[in-house]
């Protein structure tokens, strides 16, 4: 089911906003959720570079090992 927010933006910002939606033929609050939700899905993964600095980390992958033991292990305190 579909709420409904109340979002305050200066007049500028809303004017932008609204340019920016007509742009791409959509309404503004599909424009904001559309923006917000790329926005998330790009915080919270890494990309290709940043895995490929994950996987050469030798250190970190085997902190991160040793941490997955000791959780299968039941050692340590999880929050």
């Amino acid at each position: 089911m579909s709420k409904t927010i109340t979002l305050r933006l200066n007049e500028e910002r809303y004017l932008y906003f609204r340019k920016l939606a007509e742009e791409d033929n959509r309404p503004l609050s599909n424009f904001i959720e559309t923006a917000v939700l790329k926005y998330i899905e790009d915080q919270g993964f890494a990309d290709e570079f940043e895995m490929s600095e994950i996987r050469s980390n030798t250190e970190l992958n085997e902190s991160i090992r040793k941490g997955l033991r000791d959780a299968e292990e039941g050692k340590g305190q999880f929050a």
